[in-house]
């Protein structure tokens, strides 16, 4: 019987060419789209799967208030480490302090390479359960210890043994590799961990780090747990919640809370806001889904719309099947088959979409997502999508059709009825409300990505470029290399700064000024800088002057930007002082010397933090920041650049990141989300649109005779153009209204995550009304023109 249903069904298509290319053609794309989403999704959900210990694994957070608003983040004081082991031993497995992310350069036989890594206290590899290659998994317990991934060891030492060979690094002090691991996955925390170091090799090396294991309004530091079986990470966080409050009254004014942030939410559920949880990534996953969800459904609408739309070509097939003796249930079975074959050829021709286009998705969202053709929980949920998929788009056309009555069919009297096209326009008005809605949220999207983009900045951040300078060799050079760029006139000025130019590595408090509120609790962002910073940045002064050469005193000066003014109520801030209480007086206070223009350094989408720039007296600086020669080709300056700095650091790589590239990454995550949004909106426009195409073909071949008729009595193109397009705008029209008022309430809730958003404007809303007219009436002219074109005579004979 089956095998019967399955060679009707595939007569029946193969009958109809157009109609099935439209229904294949539809569902192969929605259900493309709905793969690729799939499979970003997945992949946004398997994030941290590479640890096998993820869901006892934490990082430590902290949460402090300033003036009444919470500010939550990693950043933790070094004597918290020991309050945690000695009080609180019993609740963790493994307790590891680490470093940031940092940069060092490491040398082998003459050959010198810069990769990012951790110092690590001993017990990590056992608690990230590091794959181990070569070595041994203990590799961290001597202080003269490295490990390295499988990529760098091969990058330093090709085919020979890594292992017991001694590296330099930063041409500072030598290790010993103990261990190689294997390469951490992409869509992994601590992917770009390329090396481990010994943690006690770090404080043995930075002075400050030996210094600040008393100190507890240090906060530099990071520390991972692993928490026992016995227990859970909220039982943890209550016991440890106020620890540090209780053992330290200096730090105990910001209410500081000390709570796990589970391993499982770093990537997707990382948002905090007023020491609460926020959400995070998993907003996108939820829109992903979702935009995954009404695509299909919009494939399946076609489907249904086509299949019912034929009706009255299949009533009589229905007819004499009823009256030669079949069931019902027979009948929904046979074009439920129909239905099958359709959504499996079309789920065929949509994974070879994916294929083609899973290496540009790739590029586009920054995933390294591959088909997962050995998986079978795949394949089985591919089966239940296929399933799923046909059963959706089929079971309205089987129960619709099935239901004809015999009698009526072959009489000849058979009518669909006045209300029969009625589920057609419904699900026509479904479709265009989704594709109005996505239209107006993706216009909304790259709006707010403009409005950001266009904001000021504070600096000029075209021709300029920043050098990092984290080794040794750097220490006491910034002069010399200053006049030696300067000379090549490749360089027009250039600074130093212990910041990256769009980041902020330092924040302070612990300030006393004159007219200082009773109770203030200031928050500073905090960089040390060079006298040229200002100018070799092309920041304003809008108060008071820059900082000097000429002047011994501007050692003890510092520069404000507008908003510290405002945020500490100085009045006639230039002349006024600043005293650090956390200083022992051995230094002078600090002279506020001028006033700059405020400067974006964190995200555009956030308000401009308050900021204190302080003259580098004792090289700090981190970053040399070099503004190239508008004269000459940035290339043609780079290579000038690189020339003299081998020839002063012939030892180590030469790196640079263009300034206007380091803040375009800002906008990576919103302008991706932008594109795939734009994109998947284009799909389901054009899915609408296939949708629509069937039905006024399928429309102007039921009305031929009409037309002829009308053509006859002198209806001219336009008059039977605009009969056939004004059904089909209306119902356009109508999606436009419950579409806009829907991706209003979306699209503004959306917004109010960022502080720094644009206003919602009528001509959002107008233009994406316009569009979608505009798309439905290329769409439905097509056919509507050539049935209007079509010669009556041969109208007139149809029937």
């Amino acid at each position: 019987m089956f095998k019967n249903y399955l060679k009707i069904a595939w007569r029946n298509l193969w009958n109809n060419k157009g109609y099935t290319a439209i229904n294949v053609g539809g569902l192969a794309m929605g259900m493309a789209v709905t793969l690729i989403i799939g499979l970003w999704i997945q992949d946004e959900l398997s994030h941290n799967n590479y640890f096998s210990k993820k869901e006892k694994i934490a990082q430590v957070f902290q949460s402090q208030t300033f003036n009444g608003n919470t500010s939550t983040g990693p950043a933790i004081p070094r004597p918290l480490e020991k309050a945690l082991r000695d009080g609180y031993a019993d609740n963790f497995k493994h307790l590891v302090m680490s470093s940031w992310n940092i940069s060092r350069y490491l040398k082998y036989k003459g050959k010198s390479i810069s990769q990012t890594g951790n110092f690590m206290q001993r017990e990590a590899p056992e608690m990230l359960n590091l794959k181990i290659l070569k070595g041994e998994k203990d590799g961290l317990r001597e202080l003269n210890s490295v490990m390295l991934s499988e990529s760098v060891a091969h990058a330093l030492f090709g085919a020979e043994e890594p292992i017991g060979k001694t590296l330099q690094v930063n041409n500072q002090y030598d290790v010993m590799v103990t261990a190689v691991y294997e390469d951490i996955p992409f869509n992994n925390s601590f992917h770009d961990a390329e090396f481990l170091m010994s943690w006690d090799k770090m404080i043995a090396t930075q002075e400050w780090m030996k210094n600040a294991e008393d100190q507890w309004g240090n906060n530099s530091f990071q520390m991972f747990v692993e928490i026992t079986n016995n227990t859970t990470m909220d039982r943890v966080t209550k016991a440890i919640l106020n620890v540090k409050k209780n053992l330290n009254e200096d730090t105990a004014e910001y209410n500081p809370q000390i709570f796990l942030f589970p391993m499982k939410d770093w990537y997707l559920r990382g948002n905090f806001e007023n020491g609460k949880q926020s959400g995070g990534r998993i907003k996108y996953v939820w829109l992903f889904g979702i935009i995954g969800v009404f695509v299909l459904l919009l494939a399946c609408i076609n489907f249904m719309n086509l299949s019912t739309a034929r009706s009255e070509k299949r009533a009589k097939e229905v007819g004499i099947r009823k009256s030669i003796g079949s069931r019902r249930n027979q009948l929904i079975n046979q074009f439920l088959s129909e239905s099958f074959i359709v959504v499996l050829f079309a789920f065929v021709v949509a994974i070879v979409i994916v294929l083609l286009c899973l290496n540009g998705f790739n590029d586009l969202s920054k995933k390294e997502i591959s088909f997962p053709w050995e998986n079978g929980i795949f394949w089985l949920s591919s089966l239940v999508f296929i399933v799923f998929t046909a059963l959706v788009s089929g079971s309205y056309p089987a129960l619709y059709l099935s239901s004809f009555k015999p009698v009526d069919v072959l009489k000849g009297t058979f009518k669909a009825g006045k209300y029969a096209g009625l589920p057609r326009k419904i699900l026509v008005v479904l479709q265009f409300t989704v594709s109005v809605a996505f239209i107006i949220g993706t216009i909304i999207v790259m709006q707010q990505i403009n409005h950001a983009k266009n904001r000021p900045i504070g600096y000029n951040k075209e021709g300029l470029i920043q050098i990092p300078t984290f080794s040794q060799d750097f220490e006491g050079k910034y002069d010399l290399m200053r006049s030696e760029f300067l000379s090549t006139n490749a360089v027009i000025e250039m600074s130093a700064s212990s910041s990256p130019t769009t980041e902020i590595w330092s924040n302070r408090s612990g300030f006393d000024w004159e007219g200082k509120p009773e109770g203030f609790q200031e928050d500073l962002a905090w960089t040390d800088v060079t006298p040229e910073y200002a100018k070799s940045l092309g920041m304003k002064i809008v108060e008071g002057r820059d900082f000097s050469r000429e002047f011994a005193s501007d050692s003890n000066a510092v520069l404000l930007n507008r908003t510290a003014v405002k945020y500490m109520g100085i009045k006639d801030p230039v002349g006024k002082f600043l005293r650090d209480d956390n200083d022992d007086g051995g230094e002078p206070p600090l002279k506020i010397i001028g006033v700059v223009e405020d400067m974006i350094t964190q995200s555009p989408y956030e308000p401009v933090k308050q900021g204190i720039y302080v003259f580098d007296k004792h090289g700090n600086s981190s970053f040399y920041n070099l503004r190239l020669n508008p004269n000459q080709s940035a290339s043609q300056n780079i290579a000038i650049i690189e020339g003299v700095f081998k020839e002063h650091f012939p030892d180590l790589p030469f790196e640079y990141d263009f300034v206007d590239s380091e803040y375009g990454a800002k906008f990576a995550s919103e302008e991706r989300i932008g594109t795939l949004s734009g994109i998947f909106t284009a799909l389901a426009i054009l899915i609408s649109c296939l949708g629509l195409f069937g039905l006024t073909s399928f429309v102007a071949e039921q009305r031929t005779k009409e037309i002829g008729v009308r053509k006859v009595l002198g209806a001219t193109v336009f008059n039977v153009w605009g009969m056939l397009s004004k059904d089909f705008l209306k119902l356009v029209i109508i999606s436009c209204f419950i579409a806009i008022p829907i991706a209003y309430y979306v699209m503004n809730g959306w917004l109010q995550d960022y502080p720094y958003h644009m206003l919602l404007e009528w001509w959002i809303f107008a233009l994406a009304v316009f569009g979608a007219m505009m798309v439905t009436v290329i769409t439905v002219s097509f056919q509507a023109i050539k049935a209007a074109n079509s010669n009556p005579v041969k109208s007139l004979r149809t029937e």
